[in-house]
């Protein structure tokens, strides 16, 4: 019986795991250690901005532990969508941390990058021969829109295999599936492609299927006709239905997990428990695609943001809060243009009210509309200065404050701050541009990948 072990330490590199779960892992031989290191979950100014979500003291210090352990056992290393977006930047700056630690811990390795930036030239070609489409829900684009954002594809295993293939004991990938990391070495070396990817899939957030949930580590064994999961952090428990459940994590269909190259089917898998900690699954899937397909995502700058916090407590000015919010906004968009002498206008500007309390989470889709005690509004203004959404933002902070209540005479207070002065500017933000995926002839066509030697 051919088998393959898998460890995967965390969900995210980052996010920290236990070092005696790490060394419970590593006891069990496995033959590769991988993890994610992004996502799109964030939102888009990872990816806008090239600047990683987590911090480089979190992300050293999980890299360091992986890196002394890849040495101790010999195997590869895959870590995938780097700095947060898998932006060229994110690849670069995390090979640069794995420099250092080489360097401080007196390590040499093989070095594979993998890219995944796409440039304007690609993006044109894939444009202008039409093998560009969009997804559900389908995202209006146009070539402009295209070409003005900074674009990932994310890659299958292939990519990661070819580096395999070439002597790689570390690979740092930009964006990836976050499955085709712990799939690519079983992949490679011909195991059943169902249970690999739905192995992939179990543990592609490592203990994020355990009960309880954690930033730990999960262990797989993928056998010919099965696999077993097991948790590695002392406590912590995995069951059948806890497994089984995590095929519905970030997908739309329980059943069918659509990868670059194909859809994994789980309608046929079954859930074994062996113990508190060890599920074993068999009779998943895979269903090879007719065209390979690599997801496309795309951000640019929007604007630049200032925001207010404040807090309401007063019965009556909640009650007239319907009333209020959009007086207040037709007050402020008559008044733009008076406020910058005609040189911005109201169209340039987007005032933005949430309150929470009162449908700040899901807005018109609130099934319960109950009277709140009190209320948090949240004023975001957007422009296309950080000056104009300041000085918006600070206005409109100061007026809300004081907005007329027909049940008091005389000024009323409405809104609470917190801070002082209540304005806070957030900078650039950004918004994705892209839902759509990219047909070509090879898994690796938009992928480039370079080769290293670090340490002595």
């Amino acid at each position: 019986m051919k088998e393959f072990r898998i460890l995967a330490p965390t969900g995210v590199l980052g996010a920290g795991f236990t070092p005696e779960s790490l060394a419970t892992g590593v006891a069990l031989s496995p033959h590769v250690i991988a993890c994610d290191a992004g996502s799109t979950d964030s939102g888009p100014a990872a990816l806008g901005s090239g600047i990683p979500k987590l911090s480089d003291a979190t992300v050293e210090r999980d890299l360091r532990l992986l890196l002394r352990a890849r040495a101790e056992l010999g195997v590869p290393l895959i870590i995938g969508s780097c700095g947060t977006s898998g932006r060229d930047s994110g690849v670069d700056h995390l090979a640069e941390l794995a420099r250092s630690i080489a360097e401080e811990e007196q390590m040499s390795f093989t070095l594979a990058l993998v890219y995944s930036e796409q440039s304007t030239d690609t993006l044109s070609e894939l444009w202008d021969t039409g093998a560009i489409h969009p997804l559900d829900p389908p995202v209006p684009l146009d070539r402009d829109k295209l070409l003005s954002s900074t674009v990932v594809a994310m890659m299958g295993s292939e990519p990661i295999e070819n580096a395999l293939s070439r002597g790689a004991d570390v690979v740092l990938a930009g964006r990836a599936s976050d499955t085709a990391l712990f799939a690519a070495l079983p992949h490679m070396h011909g195991a059943d492609a169902g249970l690999t990817w739905h192995a992939a899939k179990t543990i592609e957030c490592g203990a994020a299927c355990a009960v309880p949930p954690s930033a730990d580590g999960l262990f797989v064994w993928l056998r010919d006709d099965h696999f077993d999961v097991r948790a590695l952090q002392p406590g912590t428990r995995l069951t059948a239905q806890s497994v089984a459940a995590h095929t519905l994590y970030e997908n739309i269909d329980p059943f069918k997990l659509k990868e670059p190259g194909g859809v994994l089917d789980t309608s046929t898998a079954t859930y074994e428990q062996l113990d508190d900690t060890t599920v074993r699954v068999r009779g998943s899937k895979f269903e090879a695609a007719d065209i390979y397909t690599n997801k496309l995502e795309g951000a640019r700058a929007r604007g630049f943001q200032t925001f207010a916090v404040g807090g309401i407590r007063d019965r009556a000015v909640i009650a007239r809060i319907a009333q209020l919010i959009p007086m207040a906004q037709e007050h402020f968009t008559g008044k733009i243009e008076s406020m910058f002498n005609s040189a911005v206008s109201p169209d340039d500007v987007d005032i933005d009210f949430t309150l929470y309390g009162a449908n700040g989470v899901l807005g018109e889709r609130e099934p319960e509309h109950t009277p709140s005690r009190e209320l948090g509004i949240l004023i975001t203004v957007t422009a296309h200065t950080q000056e104009i959404a300041h000085s918006v933002c600070a206005s409109v902070a100061h007026v809300v404050s004081h907005l007329p209540i027909p049940e008091y005479d005389g000024l009323a207070s409405t809104v609470a701050y917190p801070f002082s002065p209540p304005e806070t500017d957030r900078g650039p933000v950004y918004e994705f541009t892209i839902n759509h995926v990219a047909a070509v002839a090879g898994p690796l066509d938009l992928f480039r990948t370079k080769i290293v030697v670090v340490g002595v």
